[in-house]
C-alpha cells in the first residue's frame, strides 16, 4: 500500500504504461505500412526493373523499326531509279527511231535535246544549247496558204518564240530551209507547248519533216501542167493550120499551088510530130527520175 501511495512509484508506473501504449501504436503503424507497401507491389510487380529495363527495350525496338523503314525506303528508291532509267531508255529508243525530227527547247529558249532525224534534216551535228535564231538562221515561213504578199515575213524562230513566250498552243508552218553546208530543203514544222502537271510550260517541242521530195514533185507536176497546156495550145494551132491548108487543097485547081499546100501540110505535121515526141520524151524522163528518186528513198 505504501508503494501505491509513493509518488515516485506512480510516476514510474505511468511512464511504463505510456511506453507500452507507444510500442503498441508503433507496431500497428508498422504493420499497416508494410501492408500498403505490399499492395502497391502487387499493382506494379517490378518497380525497380521498369525504370531501367523498359527504356532500353523500347529504344531497341525503335532502332529496329527505323532500320526496317530505311531499308524499305532504299528499296523503293532503287525501284524508282530503275523505272526512271527504263523510261528514259525507252524514250531515247523511240526518238532515235523516228523518221521525223524532234527538237525540244527549254523555257529559256535554248535547245535541250534532239533526235538523229532532226539533226540530219537541219544539218547540225549537235544543237544542244543553241537558240531558235541560231538554228533556223532567218528561214521565212511560206505564205503559200495565206496568199497575201502584203503581210510581213515571219521567221521560224518567231513561231517558236510565239508558242514559248505568248502561250500559243500550237503552230504548224512550212518554210524553205538552208543547212549550214548550203543544202536547200523544204520543211514542215509543228510547234507545240510542253506543259507540266500544274499547267506551267516546260518548253516547246518541234516536230520537223523534210518535204523536199514532195515539193520537188509539186514543182514537176506544175511544170508538166504548164508543158501540157503549152502543148495543147500548139497542137490546136497546128491542127487549125493543117485544117485550113486541107480546105484550100480541096478547092484548089492549080497543080503548083496544090503541091505547095501539100508541102506546107507535111511540114506542119512533121513539126507537130517533133513537138509531141519531145513532150513525151521529157515526160518519160521526169517519170524515170521520179521513180529512181522514190526507189532510193524507199531503200
Amino acid at each position: 500500500m505504501r508503494l501505491l501511495s509513493n509518488p515516485i512509484f506512480l510516476k514510474a508506473a505511468a511512464g511504463l504504461v505510456c511506453a507500452a501504449v507507444a510500442f503498441l501504436l508503433g507496431l500497428i503503424f508498422t504493420r499497416r505500412l508494410r501492408k500498403n507497401i505490399a499492395q502497391e507491389a502487387d499493382l506494379s510487380p517490378e518497380p525497380q526493373l521498369s525504370g531501367h529495363t523498359m527504356p532500353l527495350h523500347i529504344y531497341n525496338t525503335v532502332i529496329q523499326q527505323l532500320k526496317q523503314q530505311k531499308h524499305e525506303l532504299l528499296v523503293q528508291s532503287q525501284v524508282e531509279q530503275q523505272r526512271a532509267r527504263t523510261s528514259e531508255t525507252l524514250s531515247q529508243a523511240v526518238l532515235s527511231n523516228l523518221s521525223c525530227g524532234v527538237l525540244v527547247f527549254g523555257v529559256n529558249g535554248l535547245a535541250r535535246t534532239s533526235n538523229p532525224s532532226a539533226r540530219e534534216i537541219l544539218g547540225f551535228a549537235s544543237v544542244a544549247g543553241m537558240n531558235a535564231k541560231d538554228i533556223f538562221r532567218g528561214s521565212v515561213v511560206s505564205r503559200r496558204a495565206l496568199r497575201d504578199g502584203s503581210l510581213p515575213p515571219v521567221h521560224l524562230a518567231d513561231e517558236v518564240d510565239a508558242v514559248l513566250r505568248e502561250g500559243v498552243e500550237r503552230r504548224q508552218v512550212e518554210a524553205e530551209y538552208e543547212t549550214p553546208l548550203g543544202d536547200r530543203r523544204y520543211i514542215s514544222m509543228t510547234v507545240s507547248r510542253v506543259p507540266a502537271a500544274d499547267g506551267e510550260p516546260l518548253g516547246v517541242a518541234c516536230l520537223i519533216n523534210d518535204l523536199s521530195e514532195i515539193a520537188s514533185l509539186r514543182r514537176q507536176q506544175a511544170l508538166q501542167g504548164e508543158m501540157s497546156a503549152e502543148m495543147a495550145l500548139q497542137l490546136r494551132a497546128s491542127l487549125a493550120t493543117i485544117s485550113g491548108f486541107a480546105q484550100q487543097l480541096a478547092n484548089c485547081r492549080d497543080a503548083d499551088l496544090a503541091r505547095q499546100l501539100a508541102g506546107d501540110i507535111a511540114r506542119i505535121a512533121a513539126q507537130l510530130d517533133r513537138s509531141i515526141g519531145g513532150f513525151l520524151t521529157a515526160r518519160q524522163h521526169h517519170e524515170s527520175a521520179d521513180h529512181v528518186q522514190y526507189s532510193g528513198t524507199v531503200s
